[in-house]
């Protein structure tokens, strides 16, 4: 915080100190406090950053929670007959720092700049607007977002177990829709995206309020998580004539046949709503949004968060953080852009094999010519984000330097074009013809822009001379005003023979002659007094008066045009925002598949068969996440395969090389949840088209997978481990079927033995003989073992240990076969229970072993 609010602190311990904007009579307080206060009113759920000179400041309840949530300085301030008001700021040029961290926190900020120079205000109050409303899902500015993260605003709209949504992140222009009719799935598909702000048209009075993620609301239908941040919205955004009506004007059509959601009434007013929302946050700006799409749920791999989560795809279910995830073991990409594509992917697989074929196309070339991939990645290394400086730039937010990077960008692609100009694969293809407009585009941006312009487009210093005719006869007069200020202490020494005679300048009293007052003596009678300081008298003559005046008017309107030509070249570069993101999700798609081959050269990947079957069939597979983080070749690959058809399946043998359920048994700590793990990893893998860590793979396409790992109390909603172990394991049952990809690690250990038993026998049964999905069940209960004896489609294996006297050795090392015993006790020897616990314990488990009625029930239920 800076010394000029810090000052007042004192103020801090005033009884009388004013926090709330409601307790006042707003006719005493001075006419700047009026204005805030009026536009308060209008934007009550916000927090409002208003521009006094050098900072913007927060009053009142708006002061009090700037200084609390960014831990400044609560100050106080004058404001008329009403006394002292509670008062905070942040300097100008820092506001987007400290905007950023409040939107974080899931507020809503709105800027009220002054939008005239205060010299001209003459002794009025300045006029200030609102000129921005920044919400958690309508942030542009480069340093408020996550550069391999879109930032998603969503909007829901719910009809019974019908829904609606929409998302948009305009920062890349993105926009989709779409609709269904069971809530689980909307659930789902908003825990998927992970918007930053999620609009819900409601009836409650508090509209405009932004509910924080945690915070409860009865307006909040009871299908969204509280763990994002809403915005409460009024009911007409959303009606469908309205949303209609404003998608027909927004994309300047006569029909919405052509978007794809002429049908989809539910998923058209959720689009509208959001659209009405930006328009309000945006004010002036147009945000360039791509032409609206819709998708349907089934045309993609089914991952719901669960399983997200337990397989760790974007981030790891310890801390939460990105190294570790799948995501950081496969992202090998070059570009925010890229980046950004990889993560959808992965969390839209593909079920189309057609497409996911294509993308393997893609890899294979770039994995056989190393040449091509290379230069490749070298060039896409030096392409700057082009989506988001696309939205900036047709917001009008880009400053020169975003319109240098993005012209840089530009410039390469015919480069690229070169690069891949024989290439044979459909996406290398898309890069081969550069827009011609594109090229041209480029080139008159480098040649307006100088070469390494300012951050302030306000203050001069962007456009190259020859480029405006006026612009040059002002930089001209300017210049040589300059010159003659810079020869006059050479001039002024001369003449009066004063040799440490100083010309200076600062803001307030503008350019002066300084003469140290020992020398006052020998100062001219033409030089008039302007201040005197304790060391020395500061004069000015009538003609540097003449110079001044003419050099600082000389000066804005120097400014001035250079803003308005660099303002009107943003705007002819907007024109071209859709080609350029159509050329920029073609350089996207470019740099996944290129930093995918990469891996797979690296790592060793094949390319696996993908076909319409059941299938999954995996040799030597590995864990690509634990393969990365352990020295090369200390991994133990292990192969699988399931889904083969059960009349190949002969009843009564325990060892079917290709069963729809797999029994995994073994000790902990010996690799079965990693198994499991890496079967699910693969299998995502190959649905986004990537090669998979393994020696071969054929893989039949999954509709959804499913896992049931590890589990923890729910205190939130008073669940046991056990009843969130049996509230999963139901959604399985519900919701699997035969083409589905089941992975279960343990059932039933949350209860009594003989109850968890018995429900993990009657689960694995199920699914082997009603839902028939490929299922691998990792457990502890190797009286599992017994199914594979009964049903023709279950196999037995185990993870191998080596025993020795006094230790266990873990081969890690997956081979048909169940195992005997859990080597629970071993484990706990190893974790360093007390030895007499041990023994003790072997004791226990001789008795129990001795007297346990469970292997004589299984014999009799056979």
């Amino acid at each position: 915080m800076t010394a000029s609010y810090s000052a007042s602190s004192s103020a801090n311990n005033a009884n009388n100190l004013i926090t709330d904007h409601r307790d006042v009579d707003v006719s005493k307080l001075s006419l700047m406090y009026q204005h805030y206060v009026e536009v308060k009113e209008k934007h009550l759920h916000a927090v409002l950053f208003y521009r006094v000179g050098d900072f913007f400041e927060c009053y009142f309840s708006d002061a009090v929670t700037l200084a609390q949530e960014l831990e400044l300085v609560l100050t106080s301030k004058q404001a008329g007959e009403q006394g002292r008001v509670a008062m905070s700021g942040v300097p100008h040029h820092s506001w987007e720092r400290h905007a950023t961290l409040l939107v974080e926190k899931g507020y809503a900020v709105v800027i009220c700049d002054q939008v005239e120079d205060a010299a001209a205000a003459a002794g009025r109050l300045v006029r200030r607007e609102v000129t921005r409303i920044l919400t958690p899902g309508t942030l542009l500015e480069d340093g408020m977002l996550k550069a391999r993260k879109n930032n998603y605003l969503a909007a829901v709209v719910i009809a019974g177990d019908s829904w609606g949504l929409a998302y948009a992140d305009i920062s890349t222009g993105e926009f989709l829709t779409t609709q269904g009719s069971n809530l689980e799935h909307l659930t789902q598909e908003v825990m998927r995206l992970q918007p930053a702000e999620i609009l819900i048209p409601t009836n409650a009075p508090d509209l405009g309020a932004l509910l924080r993620p945690g915070e409860k609301s009865a307006s909040l239908p009871e299908c969204l998580p509280a763990s994002f941040c809403y915005c409460m919205r009024s009911q007409l955004p959303f009606s469908q004539g309205e949303s209609r009506s404003r998608l027909l004007q927004k994309f300047k059509i006569r029909s919405l046949e052509g978007l794809g959601c002429d049908h989809l009434p539910l998923a058209v007013r959720a689009a509208g709503g959001l659209l009405e929302y930006l328009e309000e946050t945006q004010k002036e700006s147009s945000i360039p949004l791509q032409p609206l799409r819709s998708y349907t749920l089934a045309d993609f791999l089914i991952v719901d968060y669960q399983t997200r989560r337990n397989l760790e795809i974007t981030q790891t279910i310890r801390d939460g953080t990105y190294h570790g995830s799948l995501l950081w073991a496969l992202d090998r990409t070059s570009t925010a852009m890229g980046g950004r594509a990889l993560r959808r992917w992965l969390l839209q697989p593909l079920l189309d094999v057609r497409g996911i074929a294509a993308r393997q196309d893609t890899i294979a070339e770039l994995v056989e010519n190393t040449s091509l991939r290379q230069d490749l990645r070298r060039l896409l290394k030096q392409i700057y984000d082009l989506e988001r400086l696309t939205g900036r730039t047709g917001s009008g937010k880009a400053n020169a330097r975003d319109l240098g990077a993005l012209a840089e960008s530009l410039s390469k692609l015919p480069e690229l074009a070169s690069i891949v100009a024989e290439a044979r694969s459909p996406f290398l293809k898309a890069l081969q013809k550069v827009p011609t407009e594109l090229e041209t585009l480029a080139e008159k941006i480098s040649a307006h822009l100088v070469e390494s312009p300012p951050i302030h487009i306000k203050e001069g210093g962007l456009i190259r001379s020859g480029i405006n005719e006026m612009l040059d006869q002002r930089k001209a007069l300017v210049e040589e005003d300059q010159r003659w200020i810079a020869n006059l202490e050479v001039d002024e020494r001369a003449k009066t023979g004063v040799q440490n005679l100083k010309v200076g300048f600062n803001k307030t009293f503008g350019y002066y002659i300084s003469i140290s007052r020992a020398k006052a003596d020998q100062v001219p009678s033409n030089y008039i007094r302007k201040q005197t300081l304790t060391n020395e008298e500061r004069y000015i003559t009538i003609e540097l008066k003449e110079r001044e005046t003419r050099i600082l008017n000389a000066q804005d309107d120097l400014y001035q045009l250079e803003y308005e030509i660099f303002v009107a070249l943003r705007e002819e570069v907007a024109v071209y925002a859709e080609i350029i993101r159509n050329i920029s999700r073609a350089v996207a798609a470019a740099d996944v598949l290129c930093g995918l081959a990469e891996l797979a050269v690296i790592q060793g990947y094949c390319r696996p068969q993908m076909v319409e079957g059941r299938e999954i069939y995996v040799v030597d597979g590995r864990h690509p996440v634990v393969e990365q983080s352990l020295p090369a070749g200390f991994f133990v690959p292990n192969t699988c395969r399931l889904g083969a058809d059960t009349e190949n399946n002969n009843s009564g043998n325990s060892h079917n090389p290709s069963p729809d359920l797999v029994i995994l048994t073994g000790p902990n700590a010996s690799g079965k949840s990693c198994y499991l793990r890496q079967t699910g990893l693969i299998q995502i893998m190959a649905q986004i088209g990537s090669f998979v860590p393994a020696k071969y793979a054929k893989l039949g396409i999954c509709d959804r997978i499913f896992t049931r790992v590890g589990a923890v109390d729910d205190l939130a909603t008073g669940q046991s481990t056990f009843m969130v172990e049996m509230n999963e394991t139901a959604n399985i049952l519900n919701h699997a079927t035969a083409k589905s990809l089941v992975l279960l690690d343990e059932i039933g250990r949350g209860t009594a033995t003989f109850d968890g038993l018995s429900i993990a026998w009657a689960v694995g049964e199920y699914l082997a003989m009603e839902i028939k999905s490929r299922t691998i069940f990792a457990t502890h209960y190797h009286e599992l073992n017994e199914l594979a004896g009964i049903l023709p489609n279950v196999a037995n294996y185990q993870v191998t240990v080596k025993e020795m006297p006094d230790k266990l050795i873990f081969l890690h090392q997956v081979q048909p076969g169940g195992a005997q015993k859990s080597y629970g006790i071993e484990a706990g020897r190893l974790a360093g229970l007390p030895a007499v616990v041990i023994q003790r314990a072997k004791q226990v488990m001789g008795q129990i072993e001795q007297h346990s009625k469970i292997a004589m029930g299984l014999q009799n239920m056979e």
